[in-house]
């Protein structure tokens, strides 16, 4: 392919017979490096290559300026704002560095295209405006702070500029500015070098100032990289390159190098729509997949975000890759880590005082199971989170973390505890971050070790800086910075870069020609990037000052849209076809144009293979070994819950009693569901204990409700550790358990007052039989603890609690077969086989009337809810008889075989209620 640099090298050496002795200027650092190829490449002997620089170093040389780190600048700019601003106007350093960026930039464009400066901020703030904008009104507080605000940045930026200056370092704009100063004297001290400026389109003020002097003074070529499409008048990729043309005194008397007569049509040019970001990055990881050599291939990603999915999308066969984008900090694994440290403190902070310093257990849970930590000390880290999860710890101490460890883990645990004691100073806070990536070193390899080498130089300049300006004063300070450049700074990647795949951003391909090029994401908001202006300074101002709106930025990325494609041979451009809930980011207008231009491009929707996936039923064979533990299950006794499981769900059994899986404990901030069933019953047996096979009388009752509150405290410390419920949403539960046990108790003097005779039998009633079911040879035991057993007025009852919802249809039983199939039901399983224990346990005696049931809390106004065998819709049957128990035998002994036959795998219930 005959690019474009080639055809400029070739053009230099007929003009010029030593060309060691020129300088290149090109527009990026990448550039440089593929023209200085081309050199070597087309020369056939051995020769001494001229100076090739980019448009950023010419003119730091010119101007004799270094350019000033972007986070020194924040630190320079708020001293000089410090100096300036009246004390009681200084906003914090994290409130000023959130404005002071967008003030630089705004700086910077001013500097860049030579405004008057004096003038800009006079227009723009002029106070005395204000009587013609508001007329005969008294301007309100907010206009005033905002005139004002325009005039103190005038002052600002008046004593950055010369400070900066005095120090010989400045922001681009500065040096601009200062370069263009001394473009005279730099002209008159010019004897034979000639510069060559290849490949610009947009330039700023300075730069046309400077290109212009030099191309009159003879010392420049200028080599423009356009054709006849671009420059035609209705085309906006040519609107800069055509003023150049018309208005520059240059021009009118030599030729405009060079207008080139490319073939924008004839193109290999395919369109492709892909719903979803992620899924345009996998397309082209399937294009690639199928290209043989990558030396011209060039992948340009116009949002430069897809980076991270991009690098873990690309086929095995790109063996060899240049990224010429950095990799954003803040995707970076170990960004997270400082960001948790930071937040374990500063919510520490907010949440407790100096004197009893505690950390918040998210926080900590956050930080003990971050990976990097876990690298050190990962044994010690699992076994905290456990203790901590266990102890239903909410806030801890370093102290509470200590009684969880044994001496010697205290002893290896100490690199990780230290960072539960930060310094008071913000220098010692840096310096124990400084020491954590010094120790994390040692255990980590491979690219993780070149992201602790970038932070490890971001806190080093964060130290260094600090130790020389002293802004940064608190923990919030540090932490919104450090977000702040996460946010800014990138991590660099090196490689070969000539060889192999190019991905790049869009301004990165200035100059470069490639035989394929794929560019994703050509939507509207992205290329171009729309109205998304990151300035104070309005747009009709802008405007007025000849400054850069985005009408000029949408068309410089036409350029380089249009450019890039003129040489290439085959263009694969894909675009998100998923709108933003807005209605905005739809196809790029770029590829309109194109579509309008070029009958014969290629388009097309696709979209991802969706795999069908026939969800297999999970389920587990009942091995020798898995039937000889439900034996041992079977014979040290099943409770009733159990079999409710079983019913639920078959794998949830298996996993639970066979497997011994436990549900992984959590801190319970606020009070769970089953924690406050605990309590409940625990308060209700420990009220009615002392009058179990006591007649109960209306004055008992009373005496009960006066012990309520204490019960509920004593129940609350022994089940819900360390939890607070004098506040927040769980003293509202600790309310709602009160209100509930006072209503029940309410309902039991109710029935009292009735003349009904109540009496306690037992509670918490432990009970449990062995019986003999056919087809399995060994005896099964059931067990259970039956919450309540009394006897009212001759009826004995068996009583279930329940803190859920229970409504009288879950009870109602006249098909007993239901009872194996349906977990609806399982509520009256439950109680039935607490009756059939009752009933077949001869201590208990003979009971001529019996009745079972369940209390639902949260149905209290039905009462005690009864096992109804009726099969009338609104009969009622609610004595359990000997058929009836016989019945339902016959269907739990049949749960049984089912469960110990080794046919029958446990399955997936593929129909759960939850």
């Amino acid at each position: 392919m005959n690019s474009f640099i080639s055809k400029v090298v070739k053009d230099v050496k007929n003009r010029q017979k030593n060309i060691s002795e020129v300088t290149f200027v090109l527009p990026s650092q990448r550039s440089c490096v593929f023209l200085k190829d081309e050199l070597v490449a087309s020369s056939n002997t051995a020769m001494v290559l001229p100076k090739i620089v980019s448009i950023e170093n010419f003119i730091q040389e010119l101007a004799d300026i270094q350019l000033i780190d972007s986070i020194q600048l924040i630190f320079e700019f708020y001293s000089i704002y410090k100096k300036k601003m009246p004390i009681e106007n200084v906003d914090s350093f994290e409130t000023f560095s959130q404005w002071a960026t967008i003030a630089l930039h705004d700086f910077n464009e001013l500097d860049s295209y030579l405004v008057n400066t004096e003038d800009f901020f006079s227009n723009l703030s002029d106070i005395k405006k204000l009587n013609e904008w508001f007329e005969d009104k008294k301007p309100s507080e907010l206009a005033v702070n905002y005139f004002q605000f325009f005039e103190n940045l005038n002052l600002l930026y008046n004593s950055l500029y010369k400070e900066l200056k005095k120090n010989k370092i400045g922001y681009q704009g500065l040096i601009y500015r200062e370069a263009t100063k001394n473009l005279e004297y730099f002209i008159q001290n010019q004897t034979s070098n000639h510069f060559f400026f290849v490949g610009f389109n947009a330039l700023n003020k300075s730069e046309e100032t400077i290109f212009q002097e030099l191309l009159n003074n003879n010392l420049a070529t200028v080599y423009w990289d356009v054709n006849q499409h671009i420059l035609n008048n209705t085309n906006e990729a040519g609107s800069f390159l055509r003023r150049f043309k018309k208005e520059w005194t240059y021009y009118k008397s030599n030729p405009f190098l060079w207008i080139e007569e490319t073939d924008v049509l004839n193109k290999n040019i395919e369109i492709i729509g892909v719903p979803k970001n992620n899924t345009q990055i996998k397309y082209v990881g399937e294009l690639l997949a199928g290209f043989n050599k990558f030396n011209e291939t060039a992948l340009v990603l116009a949002d430069e975000n897809l980076l991270p999915i991009t690098l873990n999308s690309l086929p095995n066969n790109v063996e060899n890759i240049n990224i010429t984008m950095g990799y954003p900090l803040k995707d970076i694994p170990i960004a997270s880590l400082f960001d948790k440290i930071f937040k374990l403190h500063i919510n520490q902070q907010k949440l407790t005082n100096n004197n009893n310093q505690r950390f918040y257990y998210k926080d900590v849970l956050a930080l003990l199971n971050d990976p990097f930590l876990n690298q050190l000390n990962g044994e010690i880290l699992q076994k905290l989170i456990a203790k901590i999860k266990f102890e239903n710890s909410i806030f801890l101490s370093v102290q509470n973390l200590k009684d969880f460890l044994t001496t010697t883990e205290i002893e290896n645990f100490q690199i990780v505890l230290s960072l539960f004691k930060f310094s008071g100073e913000i220098e010692g806070i840096i310096q124990q971050c400084l020491t954590l990536i010094n120790k994390l070193r040692g255990f980590v390899i491979g690219v993780e070790k070149e992201y602790l080498f970038r932070f490890f130089g971001i806190f080093q300049q964060l130290d260094t800086l600090n130790a020389k300006y002293n802004h940064i004063k608190n923990l919030k300070t540090l932490s919104l910075f450090y977000k702040q450049l996460l946010q800014n700074e990138k991590l660099s990647f090196k490689g070969e870069p000539l060889k192999g795949l190019q991905l790049m951003g869009m301004l990165e391909t200035r100059v470069l020609d490639f035989e394929t090029v794929i560019i994703t994401s050509v939507n509207e908001g992205v290329l171009p990037g729309g109205k998304n202006d990151f300035s104070f300074i309005p747009y009709d101002v802008k405007r007025y000052f000849g400054l850069p709106t985005y009408q000029e930025k949408d068309a410089i990325f036409s350029y380089h849209f249009q450019r890039l494609l003129q040489r290439a041979s085959n263009v694969y451009l894909l675009y998100n076809t998923e709108m933003d809930g807005y209605g905005s980011g739809e196809k790029s207008r770029f590829l309109t144009k194109l579509e309008i231009e070029n009958s014969t491009i290629n388009k097309k929707v696709i979209s991802p293979i969706v795999q069908k996936n026939e969800s297999e039923v999970v389920q587990v064979n009942k091995t020798p070994e898995v039937l000889e533990r439900l034996q041992e299950i079977f014979t040290a006794g099943i409770s009733p819950s159990a079999i409710a499981n079983y019913i639920y769900n078959p794998i949830k059994f298996y996993e639970q009693k066979v497997l011994k899986i436990k549900d992984d404990n959590d801190v319970e901030e606020t009070v769970a569901v089953n924690t406050m069933g605990t309590v409940i019953h625990g308060v209700l047996e420990a009220l009615y204990t002392p009058f179990i096979n006591k007649p109960l009388t209306e004055d008992v009752i009373k005496q009960m409700k006066l012990k309520i509150n204490d019960l509920l405290v004593v129940n609350f410390e022994e089940h819900y550790k360390k939890g607070n419920i004098k506040t927040g949403k769980n003293n509202l539960i600790f309310e709602v358990c009160k209100t509930n046990i006072e209503r029940f108790l309410n309902q039991e003097e109710a029935l009292l007052k009735q003349g009904k005779q109540l009496k306690i039998i037992a509670l918490e009633k432990e009970l449990e039989i062995t019986l003999k079911v056919e087809g399995i040879d060994f005896p099964i035991k059931i067990k259970g603890i039956v919450d309540r057993i009394d006897e009212l007025d001759g009826v004995t009852r068996i009583i279930d609690y329940k803190t859920g919802k229970v409504e009288a249809k879950d009870l109602k039983i006249n098909d007993f077969s239901v009872l194996s199939v349906d977990y609806k039901f399982t509520k009256a399983l439950q109680v039935l086989i607490y009756s059939y224990l009752f009933i077949e346990n001869p201590s208990n005696g003979d009971p001529k009337l019996l009745e079972a049931g369940i209390i639902s809390f949260k149905n209290l106004n039905n009462g005690f809810l009864k096992l109804n065998f009726s099969e009338k819709g609104r009969g009622q049957e609610n004595l359990i008889s000997k058929e009836h128990l016989d019945l339902f035998m016959v269907e739990l002994q049949q749960i049984f075989i089912e469960i110990m036959n080794p046919n029958t795998p446990f399955k997936q219930n593929e129909n759960l209620p939850f």
